[in-house]
């Protein structure tokens, strides 16, 4: 890996692009997928039955994901300068670091979520966040900058 791409990052990049694969597994195997990642009896009924719910709000998980992901490695240098490249990865970086503390805030309003799903998916999104806040932090005088053509 290069010395002057941000390894921080792109490690957030990669855990990023993960949990969308992982949200996106969910749409394609359905229930048991919904079930095991601990996304409740509800939506896992209700991806049984084909309603459109889970897949619509699964797949605009899926999507954030994928442009965090994609803004991570803008940040690391790995891709081309994103449009509001510092403003975006301030914002994932809260996204993720508020999801990860304030669990136990957000848990009342999914009750059939388990207490091992808020906390592990807590402590992935502590872990992401932290990521993508100390690589923000690491490459900030460098984000105005334009990177050369590749």
């Amino acid at each position: 890996m290069d010395s002057d791409k941000n390894k921080f990052l792109i490690i957030g990049s990669i855990c990023s692009a993960l949990a969308a694969l992982v949200h996106l597994g969910c749409i394609i195997f359905g229930a048991d997928w919904y079930r095991f990642f601990g996304a409740g009896e509800q939506m896992a009924r209700m991806a049984e039955d084909g309603h459109w719910y889970p897949t619509v709000v699964t797949s605009i998980i899926v999507l954030v994901l994928s442009i965090w992901s994609l803004y991570g490695l803008s940040g690391a240098k790995v891709l081309f300068k994103l449009p509001f490249l510092k403003l975006g990865l301030i914002v994932i970086s809260l996204i993720y670091l508020v999801r990860g503390v304030a669990f136990v805030a957000i848990m009342p309003m999914f009750p059939e979520n388990s207490l091992t799903f808020w906390l592990v998916s807590s402590g992935i999104c502590l872990f992401i966040g932290i990521l993508y806040s100390v690589g923000t932090f690491q490459s900030w005088s460098t984000l105005n900058v334009k990177m050369p053509n590749k």
